[in-house]
């Protein structure tokens, strides 16, 4: 199988490089002509790839003459588009980080374009593949929650800044914490029920957090959505994380019913300690990442050569829908914050 990776851009390049380079049935190609002109301390272009041990080509146009089966787009947000349309004009199946795009239009275009291509959309939002995600939507589904009326969700974690700085570029990232930490836990929220659209969306934001580094995008922010179904939630998407922090952050989600409450937090198994360095946070437990490649991988072979206009075979989960519909709750989340009022859907 041919998988290309478009850009080294986000921070889970280095992630997703690695396990496929770790892929005996698999061929990786990539390409990053924007990285060399990126004002950021960490590897891009070439100099990325050969630390992964990936195949590099100068040029998207190289990487898309290549033909390959499936391409992971991982470029800045605003970028998403062009890439995904790219992947989907030569029949590849995509898995797209998340969020889907910074503009709604730009989302419903390349659900469009892989639709009319006939090519599999997934988005990229791995801790739907947590294990204790999927205890607690098997007891949402079974009723032992009751009915669920509200949900509690934190994403907090470093500002992206040192090493990726594009994440507080507006241009680039469409915002701050508000789009970069609220996606995750609405599409855990989208997965317990069953896709139920937000019908109204109420945010605050602000800058308080990490004023020394003179960025213009927001830090810290709470959303309040309330979907169609009468559901309640809130999602603190703050970059609280302090820089000297000994892991990335975090991600909690409360859920409530009429016969009671679940918490999970899928990044909390850890072992902890200190060494000459400070304090030392070494996660255990599977890799999300991994587990949402296998799902991509497998149902991109499933599904076999794309036809246009015709469905693929298997549609993985969170789809491009899944994207679209949380890049929504995140573009109200923008417009409220700005406003100071609630944004109806």
């Amino acid at each position: 199988m041919k998988v290309a990776i478009a850009s080294f851009a986000h921070t889970h390049a280095s992630s997703y490089a690695g396990l496929l380079a770790g892929l005996p049935d698999v061929s990786v190609l990539t390409a990053d002509p924007d990285g060399a002109a990126a004002p950021d301390s960490g590897p891009r272009s070439a100099e990325f790839a050969a630390k992964h041990g990936v195949a590099y080509v100068d040029s998207y146009d190289e990487l898309f003459t290549w033909g390959p089966d499936a391409v992971v787009v991982t470029s800045e947000n605003s970028l998403h588009r062009g890439l995904v349309e790219r992947a989907a004009a030569v029949g590849a199946h995509v898995l797209c980080e998340k969020p889907l795009a910074t503009e709604v239009a730009d989302g419903e275009a390349m659900l469009a374009a892989c639709e009319a291509a006939g090519v599999i959309l997934m988005t990229a939002y791995p801790v739907r593949f947590a294990p204790s995600y999927g205890r607690l939507r098997a007891m949402v589904e079974a009723g032992r929650l009751g009915d669920v009326f509200a949900v509690m969700g934190t994403n907090n974690g470093k500002i992206p800044y040192a090493q990726r700085q594009w994440f507080t570029d507006p241009a680039y990232a469409g915002g701050g914490a508000l789009v970069d930490h609220t996606v995750h836990c609405a599409d855990l929220i989208d997965g317990l029920t069953g896709g139920v659209e937000a019908v109204r969306v109420y945010a605050a934001a602000n800058r308080v957090l990490h004023r020394d580094k003179g960025v213009s995008v927001e830090t810290g922010g709470l959303v309040t959505i309330t979907y169609a179904n009468g559901l309640l939630a809130t999602i603190d998407c703050s970059w609280s994380m302090p820089d000297n922090g000994p892991t990335w952050g975090g991600v909690t989600l409360q859920v409530t019913g009429t016969n009671g409450s679940v918490e999970i937090a899928p990044f909390a198994q850890h072992v902890g300690g200190t060494d000459t360095t400070g304090e030392v946070f070494l996660p255990v437990g599977g890799n999300l990442d991994a587990l949402m490649l296998t799902e991509f991988l497998t149902a991109a072979r499933t599904s076999g050569p794309a036809v246009p206009g015709k469905p693929p075979a298997v549609v993985p989960q969170p789809d491009g829908a899944v994207g679209l519909r949380t890049l929504r709750i995140v573009d109200a989340a923008r417009r409220s914050a700005l406003s100071g009022q609630p944004v109806d859907l």
